[in-house]
């Protein structure tokens, strides 16, 4: 057979075959192409062709051989089909024009049967496809093997049930219908697949995640699926494989829907991107990812330490690019739960960053006024955190300290804090005074309303309504706010507010009193009307 090895084929530096250049011409264009016009056995004995990007290497290029010395048959199998489907394409095994001949018209219909394979045999086609890439990245029969591969994973309860005979190729199904739908509200039998997958590379993953969202395959599955794959493939990878990993992750994550998303995964994804060094772009989506589900982080996720070479404790930046990703994603718009969530996080946030004596005043109002105030139904923490901040740093200026407290709503304060903050020598005396103010219109506000004893008490009270004493106060009021001297102002606020706690508590005695009178008058009344006697009317 030796004087019919005309031809030495090399592939990809891998092995050396020699073959018979007329076998191979027969069902190869590519061959005939190159040596179809060749002629005579002496002259072409020692002919000798390179392939340096054969895809399958020498596995595949053996397959081929083995088809054409068997006159254009061979057996396929789900763990050569790709080998052979590829090979065949490179070297133009159309039959030309015998579909009987032609190995890609061979391997694309046995692709018909791919319902029949086992998870195995899918498992090892998709396997074959990622050593093949990129020759298989748009092949229609890797599409196949993944729209079927996935179509099993919809079915987690039979996809793991199918056996296959090698031989025949048959297969048998077996399910027990009474356990199906325990099997399916049983979160563990969604993720069966997850540790079979994480062979996948990032070149082959971002194709498997694309079949599965435009197949509308659960997006919380997907999610909890690329959080698995990204954790297992970094643990002990070298920083290039990390790097790579995560970028790819982070753009497959923005293909899902928001509302699938963890907040806890997200935060742990991003430390790992953070550790990778990554680029801009990639940290940019991660945190508008973030973002829109920060109404689900507590305060631990928040509490990131400041980049390198930075003074200020922690990564306040951070929270105003989350803060500002959640209301750029519209949340707050679907649910004014979620937006008081995140009010009451960044509230509880500014309490833990106001002691950093580092923290610049310019941050700390950033964050204050990060928020719309219909988002807080209480400033009670902005004040704690205000406190913190202002004795942390006593040496601001008055207008400097002026400007932190520019956001403090005091109608919003409750009067524990009222209290507390007219007292309060941190704070500048222009919010000390609003303070009292307010403190006082609460007050007012709080008073019984006495306008319905008068009719029946004029002499009993004359001189002390309610009318008078808020016309009174209020002109009061008025004069405080025209004055500046803050320090003697202050005190008069708060000698007044005094005497109107003795008003309010004399008020309402004198209503106690009244309204006993009242009943005691009404009582007097009826029975005197129960005792009356009437005479007979006269006849006329």
């Amino acid at each position: 057979m030796e004087e019919y090895c005309d031809l030495e084929v090399d592939v990809n530096g891998e092995e050396v075959f020699m073959v018979h250049k007329g076998i191979l011409i027969s069902f190869s264009s590519l061959f005939c192409k190159l040596f179809g016009n060749l002629k005579g056995t002496t002259r072409t004995r020692n002919l000798k062709v390179i392939f340096n990007e054969f895809p399958g290497g020498a596995e595949a290029f053996e397959l081929i051989a083995r088809f054409c010395y068997n006159n254009g048959r061979t057996v396929i199998t789900p763990s050569n089909i790709l080998l052979l489907n590829c090979a065949a394409h490179f070297l133009g095994m159309d039959g030309n024009g015998s579909s009987r001949h032609s190995l890609m018209d061979q391997t694309e219909k046995s692709l018909e049967g791919i319902n029949f394979w086992t998870w195995s045999e899918l498992l090892e086609a998709l396997k074959r496809c990622q050593d093949l890439l990129p020759a298989t990245k748009s092949s229609i029969m890797l599409q196949g093997i993944l729209d079927c591969l996935i179509g099993r994973l919809a079915l987690p309860s039979i996809a793991s049930s199918y056996t296959c005979s090698s031989d025949s190729s048959s297969f048998q199904f077996s399910c027990d219908t009474r356990s199906t739908d325990s099997l399916k509200n049983n979160p563990s039998q969604l993720t069966w697949w997850f540790d079979d997958l994480l062979f996948l590379n990032v070149d082959l993953i971002h194709k498997v995640i694309k079949t599965m969202v435009s197949q509308k395959f659960n997006n919380a599955t997907i999610y909890k699926f690329l959080f698995y794959y990204h954790k297992s493939r970094c643990l002990g990878a070298a920083p290039a494989e990390k790097h790579k990993v995560t970028k790819v992750v982070i753009n497959l994550l923005s293909l899902i829907d928001r509302s699938s998303l963890s907040c806890k995964g997200l935060f742990e994804i991003y430390r790992v991107a953070l550790g990778s060094r990554i680029s801009k772009i990639y940290r940019n989506k991660i945190e508008s990812l973030m973002g829109s589900q920060l109404d689900q982080a507590t305060i631990d996720y928040l509490l990131a330490p400041s980049p390198h070479r930075r003074s200020y404790s922690y990564d306040v930046n951070l929270v105003l690019r989350l803060v500002q990703a959640f209301l750029v994603e519209g949340s707050c718009l679907s649910s004014t739960s979620q937006l008081k969530k995140v009010a009451n996080l960044l509230d509880s946030y500014l309490v833990e960053v106001a002691p950093d004596s580092h923290l610049k005043p310019s941050k700390f109002i950033a964050l204050v006024l990060l928020l719309p105030d219909y988002a807080r139904e209480s400033y009670d923490l902005v004040y704690q955190a205000m406190d913190l901040f202002l004795e942390v740093h006593a040496g601001l200026c008055e207008e400097e300290k002026l400007s932190v407290c520019c956001a403090l709503n005091h109608e919003k304060l409750s009067a524990e804090a009222l209290k507390d903050l007219s007292w309060n020598s941190n704070f500048p005396s222009q919010t000390v005074q609003k303070a009292l103010i307010t403190q006082q219109s609460k007050i007012k506000s709080s008073l019984p309303d006495t306008r319905h004893l008068i009719p029946f008490s004029d002499s009993l009270f004359c001189s002390n309504t309610k009318e008078n004493l808020v016309k009174e106060d209020a002109e009061q009021i008025l004069l405080y706010n025209k004055k500046l001297d803050s320090t003697t102002e202050t005190e008069k606020l708060r000698a007044d507010l005094h005497g109107m706690n003795w008003k309010v508590m004399g008020l309402e005695k004198v209503c106690g009193t009244m309204q006993t009178e009242m009943a005691n008058i009404m009582r007097s009344r009826l029975s005197i009307l129960g005792n009356a006697r009437f005479l007979p009317k006269l006849c006329s």
